[in-house]
């Protein structure tokens, strides 16, 4: 059975202090490599922090590449894959927030702009993406991303088991007070879809947001495999193909759906 040692960082990030939190990925890079992670997961725009409104007023797009750059430079360094999440400017202008897996070597293999807007500050400073998530081998295991409110909507997590997920990561940005999503809600996204589930927060103040921390990594069959507290933590979880087939074979919901009679009951329904 080939299974991959995930690490995902939950920290505190520093709203445009690109060396500062880069830095602190770095370390963590580095403790995960010497611990035997093979994937390093780190929270939602990390790199510049998380403050919709003041990144897009405060970031020269034209650093990005220069970050991405020093994004691969930290995966090679420390032999170790890397997600990580940042704007990205399309060629029409338009702002997204994504995710991107780097291999161990720096490559790109994988990314992301998230669907699901959340909140005022975001929408004003991003445009909602609308590509379904996609599917990369990522060790021997088949592994998709979405980025925090994307999870919450289980058409996502679904769209990206249907595709052959076993692994999703989730980049995320969950404030004080929205116990319940990693507390239940994930553990219910891996359960129905039947895949391991990985949601990676900040933890601290941001731009006088107050963060949750408590990210989670949740087993197919619905599992808590690791948990933060509300500070800054370095976690571990095994994670593998055959923990997903095993969960399916139990109860086989990706192979009793019926898409067919759903999409019926979406046209004869009320509004």
């Amino acid at each position: 059975m080939i299974t991959v040692k995930l690490a995902l960082m939950q920290a505190n990030s520093s709203v445009l202090d690109i060396e500062r939190n880069c830095a602190a990925i770095d370390r963590a890079a580095q403790t995960a490599a010497e611990a035997g992670a093979a994937v390093l997961l780190t929270p939602e725009l990390f790199p510049v922090g998380y403050a919709p409104l003041r990144v897009r007023a405060g970031l020269d797009p034209q650093k990005l590449p220069d970050i991405r750059r020093t994004l691969a430079g930290i995966a090679a360094a420390h032999r170790i894959a890397l997600v990580y999440s940042l704007p990205a400017v399309t060629a029409e202008g338009q702002w997204k927030i994504t995710a991107t897996v780097l291999d161990s070597t720096g490559d790109e293999l994988l990314t992301y702009a998230k669907v699901h807007l959340f909140g005022p500050e975001e929408r004003k400073a991003f445009s909602p993406a609308e590509a379904a998530p996609a599917v990369v081998d990522l060790g021997g295991v088949k592994t998709s991303l979405a980025i925090c409110y994307d999870v919450e909507f289980p058409e996502t997590v679904r769209a990206a088991a249907t595709a052959g997920a076993d692994l999703l990561l989730v980049p995320t940005a969950l404030a004080h007070g929205f116990e319940s999503v990693p507390q239940v809600l994930l553990r219910a996204r891996a359960l129905e879809s039947q895949l391991t589930v990985a949601y990676a927060n900040h933890s601290g103040e941001e731009d006088g947001c107050t963060f949750l921390g408590g990210s989670v990594i949740a087993g197919p069959d619905g599992e808590l495999l690791a948990a933060a507290g509300p500070g800054p933590e370095l976690l571990f979880a095994e994670v593998s193909a055959e923990a997903a087939r095993l969960a399916r074979d139990a109860v086989p919901y990706l192979r009793e759906r019926r898409p067919d009679v759903y999409r019926a009951w979406g046209e004869t329904g009320r509004p």
